[in-house]
């Protein structure tokens, strides 16, 4: 859980009462330098919950990147079978969480799974207008770039099986603030050994029953103009290895056996 100033924002309740049935759930709460009490709200949730609660105080700040990469890193390292990351601001809310445990469990070539923000009958997906469209412009764009058809890679709540390549991944900061989302994609990408057909096998994107968009958002117009310029760096990065992992699957699909 990326923080940075979220003390009038981070429903304290909502994780010190959430139970997974037949696991063992732990929140890791990275304090990405925030200015305000986020740190010493952390530190009581650790006091009061210390079997489920961890607090990473990361100063300075270092971005939500960082942030997310670093505490992924952390988890990785105490032992999860699952790890992954959530919106503080519980966005998507938490009793989302055993659906993604559930894809992981029953589908065994599944590795990622990807909360996907899809507007269907019987959701409650509720999302500035603006917001939806500029995301889909946005989505179009990086779906090109990555040669993957993904509908949503920005929703804040993402849940990996812990694999030697997701480590392989973490392994250096990311290049982009806004984009380390996609990057991930683009490394999995990189990694594969049969091209991106291959990873996107082992992807999996759950509409997410309910989303909302909470007041005090830090993801603003001038941030999605940012992560436009964003999509550019990455491309110059990874556009090429991408292009070539993409005919990699082609040609990997066309030696398969009949």
């Amino acid at each position: 859980m990326p923080c940075y100033n979220e003390a009038r924002r981070l429903d304290a309740r909502a994780f010190t009462g959430f139970r997974l049935d037949r696991h063992q759930v732990e929140f890791l709460f990275v304090n990405d330098g925030s200015g305000d009490e986020t740190l010493a709200l952390l530190t009581q949730l650790r006091s009061d919950s210390p079997g489920t609660i961890r607090v990473r105080d990361q100063q300075p700040n270092q971005g939500k990147a960082e942030a997310v990469r670093t505490g992924m890193l952390e988890a990785l390292e105490a032992g999860a079978d699952f790890v992954g990351y959530w919106d503080a601001d519980l966005a998507t809310p938490l009793n989302a969480i055993p659906k993604f445990v559930e894809v992981l469990e029953e589908r065994g070539g599944v590795n990622v799974v990807l909360g996907s923000r899809v507007k269907l009958l019987g959701r409650s997906i509720e999302r500035h207008a603006w917001r939806h469209y500029l995301g889909r412009v946005f989505a179009t764009l990086v779906s090109e770039m990555l040669h993957l058809a993904v509908y949503d890679t920005q929703c804040g709540a993402k849940l990996f099986r812990a694999t030697p390549e997701l480590r392989r991944v973490l392994a250096e900061p990311f290049g982009t603030a806004w984009l380390f989302d996609v990057e991930i994609l683009a490394r999995l990408i990189g990694l594969s050994e049969r091209g991106t057909a291959a990873v996107a096998r082992y992807l999996y994107e759950l509409p997410l029953d309910e989303w909302r968009d909470v007041p005090g958002s830090k993801l603003t117009r001038a941030a999605y103009a940012r992560a436009a310029t964003s999509i550019f760096q990455l491309y110059r990065r990874y556009g090429a290895m991408l292009a070539r992992q993409s005919r990699a699957s082609g040609a990997a699909d066309v030696q398969l056996p009949a």
